[in-house]
């Protein structure tokens, strides 16, 4: 059996409030199609241009769950990081968001309660013209591991 090198994220007492974290994601075909080929989900708002020249977004949007899911991503990768886990999700689309567009999320850690091990995270994300285009709240229990365990594995 292969041992893989474990990667743990911030542990709540090792994050401070005003830390952040900026990233910038342009939303692909590649990714529109997974989704909607994972979740079944048909609505004609997200794919298809014929349908959407008729509605006031006159062209594709980005399914909202799909910026969730960059959202939680993020929270997953870098800020705490691997073993946490979110919580409680507030998000608020200002605008819509169309393919192609580069988004970029700012991420502040705006609360940290040690007592209740959760961990507040604020997000807004712009477009690439500086519009505004969603504000999140994330609630997240950061990851909590048992020192020993750390060491008993990574000396095996």
């Amino acid at each position: 059996m292969l041992h893989h090198p474990k990667k743990y994220g911030k542990k709540i007492n090792e994050l401070t409030e005003g830390e952040y974290l900026s990233i910038t994601e342009t939303i692909e075909d590649s990714q529109l199609l997974l989704y909607l080929g994972l979740t079944n989900d048909a609505n004609p708002l997200f794919i298809q241009h014929q349908y959407t020249e008729k509605t006031e977004y006159e062209k594709p949007i980005v399914p909202s769950i799909m910026l969730m899911g960059i959202i939680s991503s993020v929270v997953s990768k870098h800020l705490p990081g691997p073993g946490s886990n979110i919580v409680n999700f507030s998000f608020n689309l200002i605008q819509p968001v169309y393919h192609y567009e580069t988004l970029t999320f700012h991420f502040e850690v705006i609360k940290i309660d040690e007592m209740k091990e959760v961990v507040t995270i604020s997000v807004k994300a712009h477009n690439y013209d500086e519009e505004r285009v969603l504000d999140a709240v994330v609630m997240v229990k950061p990851t909590k591991i048992n020192e020993q365990d750390v060491t008993d594995n990574d000396g095996q």
